[in-house]
């Protein structure tokens, strides 16, 4: 396990009153990237917040949208290195990229959110550290 994907299940171990996660899935894979981002937690924490859940709506998945800020703060600014993670999350899980989508499979096959959300966390950091890594 990565250094990046235990910062980033200790901050999905952070939990609100209500008990909710502190941090949703866009801003737990920007933050997990932090150190090499050169911006301060809470200004990335701000700028992720309406990315979880869909875009709070259902739709993309924040770790999705969240992978696509890293990438492009990072400089990975081509297609091909977006179609990879992309193409890669999607045969991760059978094509489904939306997060209503994921959910309702994932709850199917008798899943808990918090683990299938950690999981698509969990699953776009490998992807992105794998183009990170191919790039050296």
């Amino acid at each position: 396990m990565s250094t990046r994907t235990e910062k980033a299940l200790a901050y999905r171990k952070q939990f609100k009153d209500n008990g909710m996660p502190v941090y949703n899935c866009a801003q737990t894979l920007v933050l997990a990237f932090s150190d090499d981002l050169n911006l301060d937690e809470k200004t990335l924490a701000s700028l992720t917040v309406h990315f979880g859940g869909g875009m709070k709506m259902g739709s993309v998945c924040g770790a999705l949208t969240g992978g696509l800020m890293v990438m492009g703060l990072l400089g990975i600014e081509d297609n091909e290195s977006r179609n990879r993670f992309m193409n890669g999350m999607k045969n991760r899980h059978e094509g489904m990229t939306d997060c209503r989508v994921l959910l309702k499979a994932n709850m199917e096959k008798g899943g808990d959110k918090m683990t299938h959300c950690n999981g698509m966390i969990t699953d776009a950091i490998e992807e992105i550290e794998a183009i990170l890594n191919d790039r050296k």
